[in-house]
């Protein structure tokens, strides 16, 4: 199986082609044009909605058998033809150009899925199976539209409207990430879900403002015990302390399966441990190394662990 880049895309104002005049070339012309693209859509033959966006140039449309020429200065081609033979011809001239082509249900023929998404604008939470199981990505998509809250979407943009404010109040990166762990988890959340925006917003001023008379954050060590290949082991308290750890203290048994659930901006610091010392020991090479002025994880492999006890240190 093919590993996926996941990405996304600005095509606003960026032309992209959609062959194909059905009900499901109607659709992915629709989602395009919500992302501001420049839609235009090849077929001798439109749905009466395309018809209509065509009416109001709100795309273009292009007439007639598919066309080579169709995909010059594309970014993008979408092939929704229902017919695998021309969709075929669609990918291979978009190939020819080197321009990214997607054919509807026909992943092996694709150089791109388009994701099962989740809109809170302008955040955006996709889901894929790389067009392996695409009924069971649809089956995620909705059962996170019910996790996640509408009110996220409101939110989001708060935080970026504030977003130079925020990083004037809390230039440490560290103090900057509390702030926003108390924005997504606080009161404005709350106000957001209310429907009270005016409070929310006044939460959020009321709190940058008292920015330089917060106390200094205590710093602390979290000790994990961990199966050194199995993320499975982790309890959510240990993922929520590598989610926030800026120092991650670490033995050579602990694969990087494990490792990449901390944030990718944590600093990684290997512990030099056979499995042998005594508790004591162990605990101040992992106190040492932590270092103590941020936030951190020692994230110590069972077998490594068994050999020194079961005592945890916290700073």
């Amino acid at each position: 199986m093919k590993a996926l880049y996941p990405l996304f895309a600005d095509l606003t104002g960026r032309a992209v082609l959609v062959v194909g005049g059905g009900p499901v070339a109607e659709r992915k012309a629709r989602a395009l044009l919500n992302c501001g693209a420049a839609v235009r859509v090849g077929a001798p033959r439109l749905t009466r909605t395309l018809r209509a966006w065509a009416a109001e140039g709100r795309l273009a449309h292009l007439t007639g058998p598919f066309q080579e020429d169709w995909l010059e200065s594309a970014w993008l081609a979408v092939a929704a033809t229902g017919d695998r033979a021309l969709n075929a011809r669609v990918k291979a001239a978009a190939d020819a150009r080197r321009i990214l082509a997607n054919v509807v249900d026909d992943p092996a023929l694709s150089s791109f899925q388009v994701p099962a998404i989740v809109d809170r604008a302008p955040l955006t939470i996709a889901v894929s199976s790389g067009g392996t199981a695409p009924v069971l990505a649809r089956r995620l998509r909705e059962r996170m539209e019910a996790l996640f809250d509408p009110a996220l979407g409101s939110l989001a943009r708060l935080a970026g409207d504030h977003r130079p404010a925020i990083r004037r109040a809390y230039p440490d990166p560290g103090a900057r990430r509390r702030f926003y762990d108390w924005l997504y988890d606080g009161p404005v959340l709350a106000h957001l879900r209310a429907g009270d925006t005016g409070r929310a917003h006044g939460a959020l001023l009321a709190r940058l403002d008292g920015a330089a008379a917060e106390p200094p954050p205590e710093r602390r060590l979290v000790w994990i015990d961990a199966c050194p290949d199995d993320p499975g082991s982790l309890t959510l308290n240990a993922l929520r302390a590598l989610n926030e750890a800026d120092v991650l203290v670490h033995d050579a048994r602990v694969n990087e399966t494990v490792l990449s659930l901390a944030r990718r901006d944590a600093e990684r610091r290997m512990l030099d441990t056979d499995g042998r010392e005594d508790a004591e020991t162990l605990a101040a090479k992992v106190l040492a190394l932590w270092g103590g002025d941020r936030n951190g994880v020692a994230l110590v492999s069972r077998p490594a662990r068994a050999g020194a006890g079961s005592s945890r240190h916290g700073g």
